[in-house]
């Protein structure tokens, strides 16, 4: 899975409000459109969410899956929360991160994720569909945390 797509988009709030958005995944069903459940599995020492389980409900791609996260933030929010997949119905692999970096008086967010489906898709097909994830993720993350 060496291809993967990545965008950028700088939100008009400091590091450690995006990355509290981020970190709050039992109110993804609330803002994030095509996520309509979320069940933290486990957690890390510090509470921060370690598995979490996603029921996805986006139009033609529907999926229960669960994600592994490795967390590595300074006290500012400053940092990467990356990601594997644990168990999908749909996906055989999904990688991603959010890296967040300050960007004037704001964050700049980088969403990197690569998938790999367990029915053949031409891989033009699927940096498209990537890019889509990945740009309406970072639009909505974006008009949440500035509202």
């Amino acid at each position: 899975m060496a291809d993967q797509t990545e965008s950028s988009v700088v939100i008009d709030s400091a590091p450690g409000n995006v990355l509290a958005v981020i970190a709050d995944f039992e109110r993804y069903p609330q803002w994030a459109g095509a996520v309509k459940e979320v069940e933290i599995l486990d957690r890390q020492a510090d509470g921060r969410a370690a598995r979490v389980r996603f029921t996805l409900d986006a139009g033609a791609v529907r999926d229960t899956y669960s994600l592994d996260y490795s967390w590595d933030f300074d006290a500012d929010g400053v940092g990467e929360l990356s990601w594997k997949l644990d168990e999908s119905g749909v996906m055989r692999a999904m990688d991603g991160s959010y890296r967040l970096t300050p960007s004037g008086p704001g964050t700049k967010v980088t969403y990197t994720l690569a998938i790999d489906l367990r029915i053949p898709m031409l891989g033009m097909l699927r940096r498209k569909a990537e890019k889509a994830i990945v740009d309406t993720a970072l639009t909505e993350l974006k008009k949440h945390v500035e509202s």
